[in-house]
């Protein structure tokens, strides 16, 4: 394939940046425990980029035993700190760890509880499955199809 130069400048630039974030990926950011894909509406309050104060409503995606995705229309600072408040009005800490997205006014943040207490296991008022649970089937499942795969190639 025949890049332009700027478009082979463009390519390497992202493997070079893919690369980066791949060796500083931090402990955090390994998956603790199942995400359910379901919204939930939040009340948000903090300090955003600007360091002005908020108070406003958001929402909760991909939820987790640790935290969730969260959407609002206001630029947060990757490390600060948020109060996030479920429905029934419990409040909890949480510590802003990565910005996934920003379309359209709309930014999309990595949150994880921080605050180790019983409020935190039954924030979102759901059971999470155990990693132990959903790793035992999905092994099963990887181990049966890598020996369909080897039957296959043995008898062509």
């Amino acid at each position: 394939m025949n890049l332009k130069p700027t478009e082979r400048r463009s390519e390497s630039h992202r493997k070079d940046l893919m690369a980066a974030a791949s060796v500083h990926r931090s402990p955090i950011a390994k998956r603790r425990s199942s995400r359910m894909a379901l919204n939930a509406p939040i009340g948000l309050s903090g300090e955003d980029r600007q360091k002005c104060s908020f108070t406003i409503p958001a929402k909760a995606t991909n939820l987790n035993k640790h935290g969730a995705a969260i959407q609002l229309n206001r630029e947060l600072l990757v490390g600060s700190t948020v109060v996030v408040r479920n429905k029934s009005g419990t409040q909890v800490s949480a510590r802003v760890v990565a910005q996934l997205a920003a379309l359209q006014g709309v930014n999309t943040y990595a949150i994880e509880f921080a605050e180790p207490d019983d409020r935190v296991k039954t924030f979102w008022g759901i059971t999470f499955p155990s990693v132990e649970s959903r790793g035992v089937p999905a092994q099963a499942a990887e181990q049966s199809g890598i020996a369909r795969r080897r039957r296959g190639i043995a008898s062509l």
